[in-house]
């Protein structure tokens, strides 16, 4: 009779902690309707946004986004008729409504930034690339993480 008692004890309680870390285990539940969640974008919603420079001065279109080895978006790569630029993510004031950001440059400014074609794209991750664009925005790059393979005796 205890030992009945027991495994109906076990099962409830065991029955009882699947629930608990199935709630844990869901993932909270989010709106994708576009510019609801400030901090959370789609890729279709950065992707051809315009892109201006102090004075509402346009300076082109989002052509591609370049992501870290982390997967965290680094840059948005700006097409301005054919003509190439890289800005920091972190430079960037998106408006997902809008489909439009701000990057806070004087004209002056960003006729200095560098430029490249579809055929020279610039080595994006290196660090001496990634100081000197984030400089010319007025930024600091974060540091790399070093990724160390680890391996057995």
């Amino acid at each position: 009779m205890t030992s009945s008692i027991l495994r109906k004890l076990t099962a409830a309680f065991a029955l009882t902690l699947g629930a608990v870390g199935l709630s844990y285990a869901q993932p909270p539940v989010t709106s994708t309707a576009p510019g609801s969640d400030p901090s959370a974008y789609r890729a279709k919603e950065i992707l051809g946004a315009k892109i201006n420079i102090q004075n509402n001065t346009a300076i082109g279109t989002v052509d591609d986004i370049v992501f870290s080895s982390a997967g965290d978006v680094e840059y948005l790569i700006v097409n301005n008729d054919g003509k190439f630029v890289t800005v920091p993510w972190a430079a960037i004031t998106f408006n997902a409504a809008q489909k439009s950001a701000v990057v806070d440059l004087t004209p002056e400014q960003y006729k200095v930034i560098p430029t490249y074609s579809a055929t020279t794209y610039p080595q994006f991750l290196t660090p001496t690339y990634r100081t000197e664009i984030y400089k010319t925005y007025g930024l600091t790059p974060g540091q790399f993480r070093k990724i160390e393979r680890r391996t057995r005796p």
